[in-house]
């Protein structure tokens, strides 16, 4: 079983310490995108309503309506865990449980909040290539009607996956009616939606609400933003009590309208996709440049904006005293290394040249 390092943890202690430097570590170790530093300074005069009364998150409401449907409702939430976390309760009640890849981030990587702050009981799926099919489901989802076990309710899928690999919209679809055929809910983790929809080459609509995606995580942090994500309610009738679980679990913004205008921002045009496509191509990059090197085997097709490989034990501990990135599995020496909207190609071939040298050693 893979042990994944979770993308908040902190850098390794050999990672290069000069602040400037960028590694393939995290798109959360990205620098904020200038549009979206500039949308938060032009906000930041004078007052405006708290909670969301604000002219910001009013906009913002527009453009993710604009995005997703006229149903689409937006909750822009402080992080991740706390988007995921918050959709699942709405989702769900207290004897609920969550179908999910083994691999997911609610499983191995946000500190069993789905379970300790929900209460929701996460039924975990191997999936070698980090996506659920309705098979899948129908053998894991089980126990309905039997109050001796937690009854499946929502089955919860991330785009694109840990692994890097990208659900289609008709691989959507199936499991959508494969969980609205069994009473339950389909929620997608978007932490890089956005470079799913580049991948896929659609709109991230097509994929989501006319999929019959029930609920949303949207990410931005690791698409160019400085802290904030959201919630998008796609069928609000699948969902109770929003407003109030998003207080109770701390993720009410006071000064909402600092996480609505990097939203805004992002997605007012094409600068979520722009920055989605441009990681995407830079871990391309790298993948095509280092495939073929002697002792380099890459592990899941390309994409998004990972690359998964397994080198030796040994060029990774040299290798990662020059570039920063985090070792996936301990077992096998499988490595991931992330591209970023700031990834440059000249980062991706002094990593590459790097990583051809500590081969040859």
């Amino acid at each position: 079983m893979t042990s994944p390092t979770p993308d908040h943890a902190p850098a390794p202690a050999t990672a290069p310490a000069a602040p400037a430097a960028r590694g393939f570590a995290s798109d959360n170790q990205a620098s904020v995108h200038p549009d979206v530093l500039a949308a938060l300074a032009a906000v930041n005069d004078g007052h405006q309503p708290a909670y969301g009364g604000d002219t910001a998150t009013a906009r913002l409401r527009e453009v993710v309506r604009g995005h997703f449907g006229e149903r689409a409702e937006v909750f822009p939430v402080f992080n991740g865990t706390g988007a995921n976390v918050v959709s699942l309760q709405a989702m769900s009640e207290r004897w609920s449980a969550v179908v999910c890849p083994e691999s997911a981030h609610i499983n191995n990587d946000e500190g069993g909040a789905a379970e300790k702050v929900a209460g929701l009981k996460l039924i975990p799926v191997p999936a070698p290539d980090g996506k659920l099919t309705p098979d899948l489901v129908d053998r894991y989802a089980r126990g309905f009607g039997n109050p001796q076990q937690a009854q499946p309710a929502v089955v919860s899928i991330t785009q694109t996956t840990e692994l890097g690999t990208a659900y289609t919209a008709g691989e959507i679809a199936a499991l959508a009616a494969c969980a609205h055929e069994r009473g339950m809910l389909l929620h997608m983790d978007g932490a890089r939606i956005a470079n799913a929809a580049a991948t896929l080459d659609l709109p991230m609509r097509a994929f989501t609400t006319d999929a019959g995606v029930d609920v949303l995580s949207f990410g931005g942090t690791k698409n160019g933003l400085l802290l904030g994500e959201a919630i998008v309610v796609l069928r609000p009738d699948a969902v109770r009590g929003m407003v109030y679980l998003r207080k109770a679990a701390m993720q009410l913004a006071s000064k909402m309208r600092y996480l609505s205008a990097q939203l805004v921002a992002l997605l007012d045009g094409d600068l979520w996709l722009r920055n989605a496509r441009h990681a995407n191509a830079m871990a391309a990059r790298l993948a095509d440049a280092v495939r073929d090197l002697p002792g380099v085997e890459i592990r899941y097709a390309v994409q998004a904006n990972s690359v998964f490989a397994v080198i030796p034990k040994d060029v990774a501990e040299r290798l990662r005293k020059r570039f920063a990135f985090y070792t996936w599995d301990e077992r096998t020496g499988e490595v991931r290394w992330v591209c970023s909207f700031d990834t440059t190609e000249a980062d991706v071939d002094a990593f590459a040249a790097a990583l051809a040298e500590e081969l040859s050693t």
